[in-house]
């Protein structure tokens, strides 16, 4: 009796002990396929093969050569130089990436200062520039706090106190501003809120959303530019090239007044569940890549008629590509330098800034203007992947510096916008004319803009706010606004120095050297007769003078749509957001909680 006991005690530990070594086998997740050994056949094919790329670059990567528990200095040497740049070497390749940045960027916006040489070099700086940005900042963030407690976006009260600070009579303070220093504070802060929008955008929503993104960047751009470019023609009777060299001026979206609101909104949550603040921060790079780039090629046309047409037609891909190269080889440094597991943040900021301020800069060195801001975007976005899969969040060290710093940039930026309209220099006649010019644009803009995002997911509210999201107009009007008044000047006094459009006695030509081929010719220029020599001789006053006055048509324009669509682009954004997009409390939630 006692035997069977024990032998039946003896056959249950052993199917027990089977039992658990089937339990063993079996996945932890609680599936009940086995899990694969090294003996398993099935391994080798259910393991994924290694793309060529992986392959190709395997050798190089530290992953796949870890040093041994006791290292010799040969082994040390060798997984020093083995990818991703780490450790001493990855350090020290980041200061001098850090350094390398800094002296190109001073070459960018210094010039010949920034070279070898013991030359002197004169600089003409505007007295009282300091003073007066000091005081721009200070009254603009004051204007901006009033403005903001009427429940108003603060960026209008920054706007106006710089309009009122160039404009009223007996206040001097913004005329003392040299014209170079504002440009490049501008782009500072231009690079730094690019930056912001770029690390805050969506992957997930880009990708679903990236057919409409192109759709919101080309159609309305498009239609605003060929609208204007016909109501310009017959209303204010500019040639042909020149209107749509206004409307081209005028289509461009403002990244400093849509992004700043947007990043609010998404803040809060509005929108972000469907990715409309992803969608048109995209859509605003890719739309003023279009605008500048299309405008440089009018402008080179008109003031270059000999230039090669191939290059000037190829010039906005050009910029597209280049934006985007760059954009993605800085993105990868900023990624990897400085080195994990703990890179400081100090370096990762310095080497995104520097690149953000060096791709905007020098785009302009290297005659691609259009390129800058692409790639300042292209750039954040492959960096903001880059940190999520090391770890960093959405609210890291990095944006929590940019976001500081914006608080300083934000009035400084939209004080010297301010500045640069002068309502003294706006023609009675052109403002009228040009209001309905403006007023024909972007009505078809709206429409055009409300019909891009119709094949989608967006409901009726959500596409009119991208609509009205794609109203405000500020930065890229300020910038090249007056470039082709200043082309037609300077061509001017190339061509006939000491000569202005004011009347002219036929004397004062005829003490010229004629012009071969040419004849003596009258014109009406601004109800001014003028004279100039017309023919087979060439550029000639009258042309010139022409050109002169349809620079000042564009600029007057271009003046008005800042005033008109920058204050009422942000107000619909801001009062138009809660109203009219979904809120993501959980998105919100989450984004408090990373905060915290």
């Amino acid at each position: 009796m006692g035997d069977s006991r024990d032998a039946d005690v003896a056959e249950m530990k052993e199917k027990m002990n089977e039992n658990i070594k089937d339990d063993n086998s079996m996945a932890r997740d609680g599936s009940t396929q086995p899990l694969a050994t090294h003996e398993s056949p099935s391994n080798s094919k259910d393991k994924p093969s290694p793309s060529k790329l992986q392959s190709c670059i395997s050798p190089l990567l530290a992953s796949q050569h870890p040093l041994p528990p006791s290292p010799s200095l040969t082994n040390r040497i060798f997984h020093s130089i083995l990818l991703p740049p780490h450790g001493m070497l990855g350090t020290i390749l980041t200061y001098m990436l850090v350094v390398l940045t800094i002296w190109l960027t001073c070459y960018s916006v210094f010039g010949q200062i920034a070279l070898p040489g013991a030359e002197p070099i004169t600089i003409t700086v505007q007295g009282g520039t300091v003073f007066a940005l000091l005081v721009l900042v200070v009254v603009a963030w004051i204007g901006g706090w009033v403005v903001q407690l009427v429940h108003l976006p603060p960026l209008l009260g920054m706007l106006l106190v710089g309009i009122m600070l160039k404009n009223v009579p007996y206040i001097s303070v913004a005329k003392g501003l040299d014209p170079a220093w504002s440009a490049a504070l501008r782009s500072t802060a231009l690079a730094v809120i690019l930056l912001r929008a770029g690390l805050g955008l969506d992957p997930a929503a880009l990708r679903q959303l990236s057919a409409m993104v192109f759709r919101l960047a080309f159609l309305p751009c498009l239609a605003e530019t060929c609208v204007v470019a016909v109501t310009s023609h017959y209303l204010i009777q500019l040639p042909w090239i020149w209107g749509f060299m206004l409307g081209f001026v005028l289509a461009a979206v403002s990244p400093a007044v849509v992004v700043p609101c947007l990043l609010a909104l998404q803040e809060k949550g509005w929108g972000v569940a469907k990715g409309i603040p992803t969608l048109v921060i995209a859509a605003a790079s890719v739309d003023d890549v279009l605008a500048i780039s299309s405008f440089t090629i009018i402008l080179g046309i008109t003031f270059n008629p000999s230039a090669d047409l191939a290059s000037v037609l190829l010039q906005g891909p050009l910029e597209a590509f280049v934006g985007v190269v760059f954009g993605l080889i800085w993105g990868v440094l900023a990624v990897f330098l400085p080195p994990s597991p703990n890179p400081s943040t100090l370096l990762r900021l310095l080497v995104l800034v520097g690149g953000a301020l060096l791709a905007l800069f020098g785009s302009d060195v290297v005659g691609l203007p259009g390129s800058g801001a692409l790639a300042v975007l292209v750039m954040a976005f492959v960096s903001g992947l880059g940190w999520r899969r090391q770890g960093w969040g959405d609210n890291n060290p990095v944006t929590t510096a940019l976001a500081s710093a914006w608080v300083l940039l934000q009035p400084l930026l939209f004080g010297l916008i301010g500045t640069e309209i002068q309502v003294a220099a706006l023609d009675i006649g052109t403002v009228g004319w040009g209001v309905v010019v403006l007023c024909c644009g972007l009505t078809v803009r709206m429409v055009v803009s409300y019909t891009a995002v119709m094949f989608g997911d967006l409901t009726l509210r959500e596409r009119v706010f991208v609509s009205l999201a794609w109203l405000p107009k500020a930065t890229v009007q300020a910038a090249i606004g007056p470039l082709a008044l200043d082309k037609a000047k300077q061509a001017l006094v190339d061509r006939f120095p000491g000569q202005d459009c004011s009347p002219v006695m036929a004397s004062d030509l005829l003490l010229r050297e004629p012009l071969p081929g040419a004849t003596l010719v009258s014109d009406m220029v601004n109800g001014t007769m003028v004279q100039g020599y017309s023919g087979d001789g060439g550029d000639l006053l009258v042309n010139l003078c022409n050109m002169v006055t349809y620079g000042d048509k564009v600029l007057t324009i271009a003046v008005l749509v800042i005033l008109i669509t920058a204050p009422i682009g942000a107000i619909a954004i801001m009062t138009g957001g809660p109203k009219l997009l979904q809120r993501d409390l959980e998105g919100k939630e989450k984004t408090e909680g990373e905060q915290a």
